[in-house]
């Protein structure tokens, strides 16, 4: 009998209408650049994607695992990989998550809906992984032991982070006032984070952390990935593509949370 996961964001964080979330899917979608093609005759399509996302509520030194069989979305349900999850349960690295922590994390769920419209048609599984509050030891371990999933060109990977979270209400107000206003300032510390994420090299990105302090949410996930790929015979590039913030921060008493995202493909 199917576990479900329920899309429980659905009608707060995104519409829970069907057909509307699709038609913005569309949108965003065809902002982005991607357009259908009627020359493509193939696809060469993943048959089993892992996420990888942050805890905002559920504390765990360690990466967690979920008990569901199936995901929801308003659009289409998401299968679990339990033939994967096991694997990774035999390691007796990981944990598994109550269906209600699983439930109340948006990190991972907030990819969901896109995944089940980009790959609408075709038979992918997903494999969820929350990743715990990690010590820079384990992110080394786990990006290790996940590193063979990286070389299998069946497998896709989606990796979930906000970047910098800059106001009172997060404790972190970094101004480095040679940048100009507070959102130049921002941005120059979320940019150079980003850099260093390209290089591929997860000890340098510690090292920035360390530094900075960035509050970047999925800081630990981000780091899990850089690891697996430093360990995979597979050489993949990491090129960021968009940069947004919420607001623009012009004084102290002003908030703000920050968006990157990135691609990582075959360095040819």
């Amino acid at each position: 009998m199917d576990k479900i996961r329920r899309a429980s964001h659905a009608g707060s964080w995104y519409t829970d209408n069907p057909k509307k979330l699709s038609e913005e899917l569309d949108g965003w979608l065809h902002a982005s650049g991607l357009v259908r093609s009627s020359d493509v005759r193939g696809v060469i399509a993943p048959t089993r994607v892992f996420l990888l996302g942050p805890s905002h509520h559920y504390y765990t030194p360690k990466c967690a695992l979920s008990r569901a069989t199936v995901y929801k979305t308003p659009i289409g349900d998401l299968p679990i990989d339990l033939e994967v999850i096991e694997e990774l349960k035999a390691t007796g690295k990981f944990e598994l998550m109550d269906l209600q922590v699983d439930e109340a994390e948006h990190s991972m769920e907030m990819h969901l809906p896109y995944l089940a419209k980009v790959f609408h048609g075709y038979s992918v599984k997903v494999v969820p992984i929350l990743v715990g509050a990690v010590s820079a030891e384990n992110e080394a371990m786990y990006g290790e032991l996940l590193a063979k999933y990286v070389d299998d060109s069946n497998n896709f990977f989606s990796v979930s982070s906000d970047f910098c979270h800059w106001g009172s209400r997060f404790n972190f107000m970094h101004y480095d006032k040679k940048h100009g206003a507070i959102h130049k300032s921002i941005e120059a510390l979320d940019r150079m984070g980003m850099d260093i994420i390209e290089t591929g090299d997860p000890d340098a990105f510690k090292r920035y952390l360390l530094e900075y302090d960035n509050t970047i949410c999925g800081r630990h996930p981000i780091s899990v990935f850089l690891h697996m790929l430093k360990n995979s015979s597979t050489k993949m590039k990491i090129k960021f593509l968009r940069y947004e913030q919420s607001s623009q921060c012009k004084s102290m008493r002003d908030s703000s949370v920050s968006y990157a995202s990135a691609v990582s493909k075959l360095d040819a």
